[in-house]
């Protein structure tokens, strides 16, 4: 079975519509892939994801060298034997989580000393140890440590993260390469950093793929800039990296998010925004956003979304999920969250089709103009 191979079936325009081969099966791109922070995709059952369309999901090796551990999930099997998940993983590299949720934490060129924000205990991430955590785990597609500045910082202090990422991203391809048999099957994926800038940005492209990977990632948008300044870094982020490679763009983001971002050419997501809308009553529907708690759904006895053919929109009206909701039963997090991934993977299939058609204008929109005119 093939490591790591892309084919790109259609483009139009910048987007573009193809498939990603492992050794675990086959990802479809555009594709979305549902976060499973610690080893679970939340309120969801696995089979319960794949049935919605999901071909890999995202594991975070922060929380998952915290708790359980990563030795222990290698002492029980891997990750993949571990959640019952028999499809891809990505795993990403624990960065960016240090940098969020660690306030105690010393970033120096070995890598960072942080907190955990779980009991405060103290720890180290380097790029060798984040590529040993992704290797226990049995992660499918690995990501390079980086660090994910914030876009409002000064330039320079930005330049100097970015190059600093780029010498962990070297850091990372050697310790990856000498992981043995999880290196000959598994992927490795670098992240483009620089922020808004088209230059700094350039030239991290041209670092990563003189290391070389089999995919990038672009880093450091998602992080409060907005989607007007996302939208422009997109414009030519995505081309300058290698265009036989997938792209991925990470933690993005709302369904407008999405085909934007595959209208500028990116073929990879990942976001926590249907799981956790779907625990806070909100759902995702082809004509907006809905918040279930509100009182005008209490007496509806129509389906979330009439398009929908997810269990969720075959058997319970808005009333029952209003009332679920309302009662602060776990069941509604339950149903809102499978229907939440549900549309999310329709939507990506709604892409993909309408790339390999050459529609995929007419498809934006018709999916703008419904998504905000309801």
């Amino acid at each position: 079975m093939t490591r790591f191979a892309f084919d790109i079936h259609a483009t139009d325009g910048k987007a573009r519509t193809g498939t990603i081969r492992m050794e675990r099966g086959e990802i479809r791109t555009p594709a979305f892939m549902p976060v499973g922070t610690a080893a679970t995709v939340k309120a969801m059952k696995v089979e319960d994801v794949r049935a919605a369309g999901a071909d890999i999901i995202l594991g975070n090796t922060y929380h998952l060298m915290l708790r359980p551990g990563a030795e222990r999930v290698a002492r029980l099997g891997g990750l993949h034997k571990f959640m019952g998940w028999d499809r891809p993983i990505l795993t990403d590299s624990g960065g960016y989580q240090v940098m969020s949720l660690s306030d105690l934490r010393k970033i120096t060129e070995e890598g960072v000393t942080f907190a955990s924000h779980l009991d405060g205990s103290r720890h180290m991430l380097s790029p060798e140890r984040s590529m040993e955590i992704q290797r226990l785990l049995g992660s499918d597609i690995v990501m390079c440590f980086d660090e994910c500045p914030r876009a409002d910082q000064p330039r320079d202090a930005i330049e100097k993260s970015m190059e600093m990422s780029m010498r962990w991203a070297r850091r990372s391809r050697d310790a990856f390469d000498a992981g043995g048999d999880h290196a000959a099957r598994s992927a490795l994926f670098g992240i483009q950093q620089g922020a808004l800038d088209e230059g700094l940005r350039k030239a991290s492209a041209d670092a990563l793929a003189d290391i070389g990977f089999d995919g990038y990632a672009i880093g450091g948008l998602a992080v409060g800039e907005g989607q007007e300044a996302m939208f422009a870094t997109l414009d030519f982020a995505p081309g300058q990296l290698p265009a036989d490679r997938p792209r991925y763009l990470m933690g993005v983001g709302k369904p407008d998010d999405l085909v934007g971002a595959v209208e500028r050419g990116v073929d990879m997501f990942d976001c926590v925004l249907p799981t956790r809308s779907g625990r806070n009553g909100q759902a995702f529907t082809w004509n907006g956003p809905l918040n279930l708690r509100n009182a005008r759904h209490a007496e509806d006895t129509g389906p979330l979304d009439e398009r929908c053919p997810c269990p969720v929109c075959t058997k319970y009206s808005r009333a029952y999920l209003n009332h679920l909701h309302k009662s602060g039963e776990m069941l509604g997090a339950m149903l809102l969250t499978e229907h939440n991934l549900w549309f999310y993977q329709q939507l990506m299939a709604g892409m993909r089709a309408a790339i390999a058609d050459g529609k995929f204008t007419d498809f934006a929109s018709g999916f703008r103009r419904d998504y905000f005119n309801h």
